[in-house]
């Protein structure tokens, strides 16, 4: 079982003590996001978790608590670090970039480098964000993280509904298809030139003819920090252009106090506010306890199957 921790929120930046003690525990419970009153209870033992994917833009918390995850046999996990460039008004509560660049840096030190990928994303223009202000930037930052990472994975914004309403006052633009694959050409050549990859995420027909799509869950990577071949199903629960494997997503919408306009897990920053506020670190869901009119089902995963090597 492939663990993403998470999606909908930032685990790492908020509720690390919480991961910590769910996985000393060796279960959590994951409220079903479109039936509240279904529970399900998710086994999280060393020997179930074939690798625990740690999504985050400012993981600092977790940092020094990383031998503590090693100890209970966790040790086979990877980083997604998400780094952009934006002003606080796109990304309102986020630590200075210089902290979060010596972050990223601290990880990959202690990690390395393929096991710390760096998300520019989502890209999304404006009259401040151009294309050029995109080039100029991702310039300074990958110049800032050469050597401390393999890979970097971007992607353009999905404008949802709940995007459209956050982003407004941004005034935010849609690019000809010339202009995003003309963008998407130069960083990866700016990334190249420091010893990074580029990656696409979720990209359209013209995009993926100029870069090559990649996964955020990815069993090759994971094959490669766990020892041992994998063979995972696609995730069809991911938009329909994603090309990430399975996982499990332990998190929860409307949790995470970054702030982040773009953000498609945050519908409503009051009620995200009120539900970081009331967050219990010893409970086994990540918001909230479990009420009278809640179901606890036992949720069953597919296991991780070893790739069997071809004879011929």
């Amino acid at each position: 079982m492939i663990v993403s921790a998470s999606r909908r929120t930032d685990i790492p930046a908020f509720y690390s003590e919480w991961l910590l003690r769910r996985l000393a525990t060796g279960e959590v419970l994951v409220r079903n996001p479109m039936n509240a009153h279904d529970i399900g209870r998710i086994a999280l033992a060393p020997e179930t978790v074939s690798c625990l994917v740690l999504w985050s833009k400012n993981p600092t918390p977790l940092l020094p608590r990383l031998g503590e995850m090693e100890r209970l046999g966790y040790r086979h996990f990877y980083f997604l670090f998400t780094l952009n460039a934006y002003g606080p008004e796109v990304e309102a509560a986020l630590p200075p970039l210089t902290q979060r660049i010596h972050t990223f840096r601290s990880l990959a030190e202690r990690l390395g480098g393929e096991r710390v990928l760096w998300r520019y994303d989502p890209i999304f223009f404006s009259r401040r964000y151009t294309a050029e202000f995109h080039l100029s930037r991702f310039t300074d930052l990958a110049t800032a993280l050469a050597g401390a990472t393999e890979r970097v994975i971007v992607s353009f914004v999905e404008m949802y509904r709940k995007c459209h309403k956050a982003m407004r006052g941004l005034a935010p633009e849609t690019p000809a298809a010339d202009v995003r694959t003309a963008l998407l050409a130069r960083l990866a050549d700016i990334a190249a030139a420091r010893g990074i990859t580029l990656q696409g995420c979720a990209m359209g027909d013209e995009e993926a003819a100029v870069v090559p799509a990649g996964q955020c869950i990815d069993e090759k990577l994971i094959a490669a920090i766990s020892g041992r071949p994998v063979a995972l199903r696609r995730d069809r629960n991911q938009r329909p252009r994603c090309r990430c494997h399975s996982s499990v997503d332990i998190g929860a919408y409307d949790s995470c106090p970054h702030g982040c306009r773009y953000c498609y897990a945050t519908r409503d920053s009051g009620r995200t506010g009120r539900n970081f506020a009331g967050h219990d670190p010893a409970s086994p869901l990540l918001l909230g306890k479990v009420g009278p009119h809640d179901v606890i089902r036992e949720r069953s995963l597919a296991p991780v199957v070893p790739r069997q090597p071809r004879l011929f």
